[in-house]
């Protein structure tokens, strides 16, 4: 089974953010929220930073603006998070850049759609 970070997970069952999580469990995957803001989401354990999670993570797909994907990249790259989906809504330039830089298998797209989850 592989693990999933949700950077940008939320409470909110209407946010993109909360259903990438959802519909990634629904596909078999160990799911790992990260927000800086959340404690807990759908029964999971929360976490501030991919840094702080305390087991090997497989993907990171993002769901924040990109401004603060351009910050979280870096975090990402140190976790050895091999690859890294960045959503509609999610991608910039300099993302995508800096992604680049820091040498990670990165996506461009939809990571809900791509694992043949509907956006419910």
């Amino acid at each position: 089974m592989q693990t999933v970070a949700v950077i940008g997970a939320s409470s909110d069952r209407n946010k993109f953010g909360n259903k990438a999580l959802r519909g990634f469990q629904r596909a078999g995957y160990k799911v790992v929220p990260v927000n800086r803001n959340e404690n807990e989401i759908e029964g999971l354990k929360v976490y501030s930073s991919v840094l702080d999670v305390p087991f090997k993570v497989d993907i990171a797909t993002i769901y924040v603006s990109p401004e603060i994907g351009e910050k979280i990249v870096k975090e990402v790259a140190q976790k050895n998070i091999p690859e890294l989906w960045i959503n509609p809504g999610a991608e910039s330039a300099e993302l995508m850049m800096r992604a680049k830089e820091f040498g990670l298998q990165t996506v461009l797209g939809c990571s809900l759609l791509a694992i043949g989850q509907n956006l419910e």
